[in-house]
């Protein structure tokens, strides 16, 4: 062996090389928990299909119903006040779906024969979606029913002034129903019910909301403009078009999440322009282009924001974010460069931290982790090595 060769190489391809001979993402766990990705229901696809499985269900006493509306689920009165409590135990106000049924029906029909309030063009029957079920010696299914957002609103506005609530904006609803609604529950948005809820509310909310946001947002067949109608236990929409007729299903956006660190076990977390909280901290995401896999977009997305080459990627899990309809795959990566760049256009701040630096941030309210609903907080989470 000559000199040379036994001449230290400290060149940076070198010095990466040297980090990487083992890569400390080889260890990488998944993510224990995420709160949006907890069903634990038996989504039953193959009676989707069944044309009376609603009535069916609505017909049977052991079927309970929750409520959705706007992006909320229904809990009993009370907890609304308390949703974001750190350790609060938040529940679903569930309904016999028997209780339900003749609302359901009658409203169903007067739908479909144009005879409720307002333009009969305009009207929709009310959107029943069978969820799932629990398996087990008393086997038990759930449904969902979207109440709209207009019909609570003049609800509670009757409730306010005395008045005896009605109908509203062409969506009849029995005064009686929406009376007892507004007086016995409050709704509290998804991401803070989810991580305070048990594995089976939680699942079973975010099936109801994930459904019930791509309801109520396509409302019309996207290849020949027809309005559409629910079908295959509101899980899909047929085209109402005669000659389309088409099945439709919810397309869902991918998108990726990051935690990026480096040889010193640094964590890189940045601020982007278009979040409302100016002290919001949090990893590297975004969306997947048309024919990009997520490796691409991970490496893609983190040049972009913050100038970083990215090594090694390690999967940590993903879940639902239907807000409006994403899955965020969450991924672990090694940065092969330290110098910050920031866009100015997506992201205006950036910054590693090691973990005493980011106890000492945190504690000096220097910024703020995202939602316990978010896979970031638990990316961070993670890293960190104890809960936040």
């Amino acid at each position: 062996m000559t000199h040379s060769d036994e001449t230290e190489d400290n060149s940076p391809a070198q010095q990466d090389a040297k980090h990487y001979a083992f890569s400390p993402l080889a260890l990488t766990r998944m993510l224990p928990f995420l709160p949006l990705s907890q069903g634990t229901v038996d989504y039953e696809v193959d009676r989707r299909n069944d044309p009376g499985l609603i009535k069916k269900l609505l017909n049977n006493t052991a079927a309970q119903l929750m409520l959705v509306s706007g992006g909320k689920v229904a809990v009993p009165h009370g907890q609304g006040a308390v949703a974001q409590a750190e350790s609060v135990k938040l529940r679903l106000a569930m309904i016999p779906a028997t209780y339900m049924r003749d609302f359901i029906e009658a409203s169903q029909r007067s739908q479909q024969s144009g005879t409720g309030t307002g333009s009969a063009t305009n009207l929709r029957s009310p959107l029943v979606v069978f969820l799932g079920t629990k398996q087990g010696n008393a086997a038990k299914s759930y449904l969902s029913l979207t109440i709209p957002t207009s019909a609570l609103k003049a609800a509670e506005e009757s409730a306010t002034s005395h008045a005896t609530p009605g109908t509203h904006a062409g969506e009849p609803l029995p005064g009686s129903l929406l009376g007892d609604i507004v007086r016995k529950f409050d709704w509290v948005d998804l991401r803070d019910f989810a991580p305070r809820a048990s594995s089976l509310e939680a699942g079973l909310a975010t099936s109801a909301v994930s459904v019930s946001n791509w309801q109520s947002y396509q409302r019309f067949c996207p290849q020949c403009g027809a309005r559409v109608s629910p079908a295959n236990a509101g899980w899909a929409q047929r085209c109402t078009n005669p000659d389309h007729g088409e099945i439709l299903f919810p397309r869902i956006e991918p998108a990726v999440i990051t935690a990026v660190t480096d040889s010193q076990d640094r964590i890189l977390l940045q601020h982007n322009k278009a979040w409302k909280n100016p002290k919001l901290m949090s990893v590297s995401a975004g969306f997947v282009e048309a024919g990009e896999n997520l490796e691409h977009a991970v490496r893609r997305e983190t040049m972009e924001e913050v100038g970083i080459t990215l090594g090694d990627l390690a999967y940590e899990g993903s879940q639902p974010w239907p807000f409006q309809r994403s899955l965020m795959v969450a991924f672990k990566a090694r940065a092969l460069t330290t110098d910050i760049h920031v866009d100015g256009v997506e992201v205006d701040t950036a910054r590693w931290f090691s973990r005493d630096e980011f106890t000492m941030a945190l504690a000096n309210g220097e910024f703020e982790l995202p939602t316990r609903a978010a896979v970031a907080r638990y990316q961070i989470q993670e890293w960190y090595g104890q809960e936040l």
